[in-house]
């Protein structure tokens, strides 16, 4: 008998039982269309035959599988303060995982500064606009994650690194050629202004000749030196993208159950991790003599240790590294901190040069004097482009252990730079940094092209993300040396899965001081440890490039 003819056969049945009816028969018809009973009769079936202990988490097993995948349900960033005390941006993502909204990871990267500390006539009115300048882009990057990526990113695969990513990157070339079409608008009327003089020619005085290293081909006159190029100028916000992109990272490595830096390795492989990983040999900061140190020598911003390749994390490096990590020392010449660090190495018995060697982050970009035309190699002993070449080539002849010199010139003074690749170039590697150029346009074919530079160092800072980093490692194999800023505020350990997952060969992770720095270092021991109890850690017994080549690479490893 049919419902309706029950009805009318009973006509006692209320208006509760009858809708109570109706809504059983939508219940049966909603879960036949998503097929629930044949699911569910099918995991009861295989329950009883596998009779787990636990039957509900059986169960919940069973159905995460068969749940929607989580996508990106907000952002949100919040102010925080760097291991500096300085203004910093954490950003949050947050997904629906499971009909439920979830907080899952935050990312803090470093951010490059637009305008450099230099100037010793006035540092505290340099600090005042860094602090404005890192307030105000801070408070942009803000109003970035919870307006716009809030609203463009919601709904995404957390997964879908590469389209996350370009969502980011086409975000901020929109919003860069913004501000490009206003900084244009702005040159066309632009303010009043007091003509900058050109730097007048040097001239070489009897007092530069006399401090002169010994043998240098000194010229009565000399060229004009080039201008500096425009700074890369930092859009404020920027670092809004890369913050997002590395937290996106973690939250897709998270949700498929992976440690980041397998994670990432994955990514840039496109498949599985593969069957071996090594660790990057660490670049530790040992000794500092920049233009901030108390002496006259201004020259030598980073000397940096380079430990044997193969080595073990935890073994140390140099036992004479005090506690509080890299020493900030004042010296009068640029032989006195090499001669110190021979000195010891010879008293512990450590072969400079064979068992551990050096690389000089010399930073000359912040050593010119424009009006004089010359660098400021040490104080009140100026010294032009060529003759700094000459004395790197004397410095590199007296203490070949020195396999590397970072931005040992300005990028303008091409001339000196094909020079000083032909005198020392075979025997030590030139390095520029690259981490204040914007990174989403790095490769081989744009990125500066300097005679003789066999590598690069980057970062991961402001609009730099996640896929940005493994297209430029990849284009670039062999060549980029991932790296922190000499004043590095960031506390993130991520870097160290980034550095282990994109298989660069070195990473330049500072001193053994502060907790922003200890960080990465002990996750880059534990990463080492997680990898050598799976045993598949690759202990790399020889140097590689772009700080070893040739017949120096043959030694390093005896």
């Amino acid at each position: 008998m049919s419902y309706k003819g029950f009805i009318n056969c009973n006509s006692r049945v209320s208006k509760e039982e009858q809708e109570f009816y109706d809504l059983k028969i939508k219940a049966a018809e909603y879960y036949r269309a998503n097929g629930v009973p044949q699911k569910m009769e099918g995991v009861l079936n295989d329950m009883f035959f596998d009779k787990p202990e636990d039957i509900y988490g059986y169960l919940a097993n069973y159905f995460s599988k068969l749940s929607s995948p989580p996508v990106i349900s907000r952002l949100l960033g919040k102010e925080i303060y760097d291991g500096k005390g300085q203004l910093s941006l954490q950003a949050q993502v947050l997904c629906i995982i499971k009909n439920e909204e979830k907080t899952t990871c935050s990312a803090v990267i470093s951010s490059h500064r637009e305008v450099l500390d230099n100037s010793f006539q006035d540092p505290s009115g340099v600090t005042n606009i860094n602090n404005d300048k890192r307030r105000d882009s801070v408070m942009a990057a803000l109003h970035w994650i919870h307006e716009s990526l809030n609203t463009i990113l919601k709904g995404s695969d957390p997964c879908d690194q590469t389209g996350v990513d370009k969502i980011l990157s086409d975000f901020f070339m929109a919003r860069y050629l913004e501000d490009q079409d206003i900084r244009n608008r702005e040159k066309e009327n632009p303010p009043p202004s007091v003509p900058v003089p050109e730097p007048s020619p040097p001239t070489a005085s009897p007092k530069d000749k006399k401090g002169g290293d010994k043998g240098k081909k000194g010229n009565s006159t000399e060229k004009p030196i080039p201008p500096p190029e425009p700074l890369e100028l930092v859009l404020p916000g920027s670092m809004a993208i890369g913050s997002v992109s590395l937290a996106v990272a973690k939250t897709g490595a998270l949700l498929q159950c992976l440690p980041l830096y397998k994670y990432i390795k994955a990514l840039r492989n496109q498949q599985p991790c593969p069957k071996e990983m090594h660790i990057p040999v660490p670049l530790v900061t040992l000794l500092s003599c920049g233009k901030m140190s108390p002496g006259k020598l201004n020259l030598l911003e980073e000397v940096i240790v380079i430990p044997k390749a193969g080595q073990r994390l935890k073994q140390p490096v140099l036992p004479t590294v005090s506690d509080s990590g890299a020493l900030v020392v004042g010296y009068e010449r640029p032989e006195q901190p090499l001669d110190l660090i021979t000195e010891a190495s010879n008293n512990l018995g450590l072969a400079l040069g064979k068992g551990i060697h050096l690389a000089v982050n010399c930073a000359a970009h912040n050593l010119m004097d424009y009006p004089k035309g010359k660098y400021e190699v040490i104080t009140g002993t100026p010294k032009s482009p060529d003759e700094l070449v000459d004395m790197y080539e004397a410095l590199i002849s007296k203490y070949p252990a020195v396999v590397a010199l970072i931005d040992p010139l300005r990028k303008e003074d091409v001339e000196q730079w094909e020079r000083l690749s032909s005198v020392v170039g075979a025997s030590c590697s030139l390095l520029s940094d690259i981490s204040s150029k914007p990174q989403c346009h790095s490769s081989r074919e744009d990125a500066p092209s300097l005679p003789g530079v066999r590598g690069y160092i980057l970062n991961q800072c402001n609009e730099t993300t996640v896929t940005d980093l493994i297209h430029v490692t990849t284009e670039n194999n062999g060549a980029v040396i991932i790296g922190t800023t000499c004043g590095e505020p960031c506390s993130d350990d991520a870097l160290s899965d980034v550095v282990v997952g994109l298989g660069v060969g070195y990473v330049k992770l500072g001193g053994l001081n502060r907790g922003e720095r200890l960080t990465k270092y002990n996750r880059l021991i534990s990463i080492e440890e997680e990898l050598a109890q799976q045993g598949i850690l690759d202990s790399r017994k020889q140097h590689t490039s772009p700080l070893f080549v040739g017949e120096t690479e043959e030694q390093s490893s005896t």
